[in-house]
């Protein structure tokens, strides 16, 4: 059976840069058209409105001569006005072809915004489309707030419909522009135009206010729709658009007699421009281009993915260009860590990896995520603990307040038995420092010499990475280094003296 094929129009570019705070730059829009024609392979991208400043002219010139050398010009669309054709000049000095005039598609906005009656409307909307026609542009009607329009004014949208299916126009574009439709009402009013107008060209597009912009656009295709408007990222006004990747994904696993020719390999890559360009952040739970949303947390999970991957679903990572991770934390089990060691071609017996689970776990209850890149760290600072313990750092308290100089309490314990101690120093390691001094001295013993303190954070880390602090020691004897831990910088540095402690009490 043939595959009923869906029109992809992306307006990342025109609605979308309708998100409080957006406005890319020419050279930014140029990029993003060229992705979204070339590598997602959008059938159409809307890319500004006319009239609207000098950059945006600019702007759009540029990507109509670069789309007029590849062929592209008929699938880049500017929104236009119903006003006497300046739209219309502005277009064709910018080098458009495509023109998306705006009209009203409800009585009510019609009556209380324009004030004029449907027929003043139509007349003008005519004229401008046989104007558009006489200069060789190609026109698209959008019938703003239409959603209402079925709900309160039925009547003058069907007039209108009937007037329009007079006219030279490609496409009649179906917005619900404060987006209050359910998915119920999406499917019967677009069912109910496709049946009268089975001959017609429609587009719909979803606005996301309730959270519906997928669900809706899918109704709308299953009604009958020719097409859809997404853009990357749901962005767009107020809460944005019906969002590409997750429209995409679900007609793919879910329409089995519907096609689009949307790439879903580039989704990623060109939702990670986007939030580049915008400076809109992707939440980490957003679907399929979500930082965590092909994150497993839970042990269970990883060993069910172990188990004839018990835990995946048809929505798997590679299909848009990513990879399955396993985080690591206070959920993580023996299967999370294996899957991140496998990756590293790294190898542990049951015991080593007991401790080094353990550890995560550990540090899981202070640092939420441990990284895949941390964990050479990890094990390297468990399988350090080769000695008896017999010196513990039970607790200190670390200040450093301005005009007075950094000043350390510890509380320690060597072989059962407790001291405590306060200094200051030059900073608050230092001031640690003199004072576990000052109890070796009670016990009369000497602490070796810091020779070099190095911190590290893994590569690829960010500013909450694991630190690891590597201090070398010298004692009459040798050279010698301990490792410590932490996701605090003076911590690590705390726990790889608290090693050293350890060894010259052994």
């Amino acid at each position: 059976m043939a595959l009923r094929r869906i029109e992809i129009m992306d307006t990342t570019l025109r609605d979308g840069e309708q998100t409080s705070g957006v406005s890319f730059s020419a050279s930014e829009k140029l990029t993003i058209a060229k992705l979204l024609l070339e590598e997602l392979k959008v059938d159409r991208i809307e890319i500004a409105s006319a009239r609207v400043s000098e950059g945006e002219f600019q702007a759009v010139k540029d990507i109509t001569e670069w789309a007029k050398e590849n062929d592209y010009l008929n699938k880049v669309e500017v929104l236009t006005f119903v006003d006497k054709g300046v739209s219309i000049d502005w277009m064709i000095e910018a080098g458009a072809k495509v023109q998306n005039l705006l009209t009203k598609g409800s009585l009510n906005h019609l009556t209380h915004q324009l004030k004029k009656t449907p027929n003043q409307h139509f007349k003008e909307i005519s004229e401008n489309i046989y104007l558009a026609q006489e200069k060789g542009i190609i026109t698209n009607v959008y019938l703003e707030d239409w959603s209402n329009g079925m709900r309160n004014s039925k009547d003058y949208v069907f007039e209108y419909l009937e007037f329009l299916s007079t006219q030279p126009v490609k496409r009649i574009m179906l917005p619900d522009t404060l987006g209050v439709l359910t998915p119920k009402e999406s499917y019967e009013f677009v069912k109910e135009i496709k049946e009268l107008y089975p001959n017609l060209h429609f587009d719909f597009h979803a606005h996301n206010d309730y959270d519906l912009g997928v669900s809706n656009a899918i109704e709308g295709v299953r009604a009958g729709a020719n097409g859809l408007h997404l853009t990357i990222n749901g962005m767009g006004e107020r809460a944005g658009n019906a969002p590409m990747a997750s429209t995409i994904a679900v007609i793919n696993d879910f329409m089995p007699d519907v096609e689009t020719g949307v790439n879903e390999k580039v989704l990623y890559t060109v939702s990670k421009l986007v939030e580049n360009f915008s400076g809109v952040m992707i939440p980490s739970n957003k679907p399929v281009i979500g930082a965590n949303v092909f994150t497993q947390t839970a042990g269970i999970h990883a060993d069910g993915d172990n188990k004839k991957n018990l835990y995946f679903s048809d929505l798997l990572p590679e299909r848009f260009g990513r990879k399955r991770q396993y985080a690591l934390g206070k959920a993580s089990g023996k299967a999370n860590i294996q899957k991140n060691l496998h990756e590293l071609g790294l190898q542990l017996n049951d015991e080593d990896l007991r401790k080094v689970t353990q550890r995560i776990i550990e540090l899981g209850d202070k640092k939420q995520v441990v990284t895949k890149e941390d964990l050479p760290y990890i094990i390297s600072d468990v399988l350090d603990r080769t000695y008896e313990e017999k010196v513990k750092v039970n607790s200190y308290v670390l200040t450093h307040s301005k005009g007075l100089k950094p000043s350390t309490t510890v509380s320690i314990t060597i072989e059962n038995e407790t001291f405590e101690e306060n200094a200051q120093g030059d900073g608050q390691f230092d001031a640690f420092m003199n004072a576990i001094k000052n109890v070796f001295k009670r016990k009369k013993m000497v602490l070796p010499d810091l020779i070099d303190y190095a911190v590290r954070i893994p590569p690829g880390s960010h500013s909450d990475a694991l630190c690891e602090t590597i201090i070398t020691w010298k004692n009459r004897e040798k050279e010698f280094k301990t490792r410590g831990l932490d996701s605090d910088q003076t911590v690590s540095a705390i726990k790889a003296t608290e090693k050293m402690l350890n060894i010259i009490t052994n």
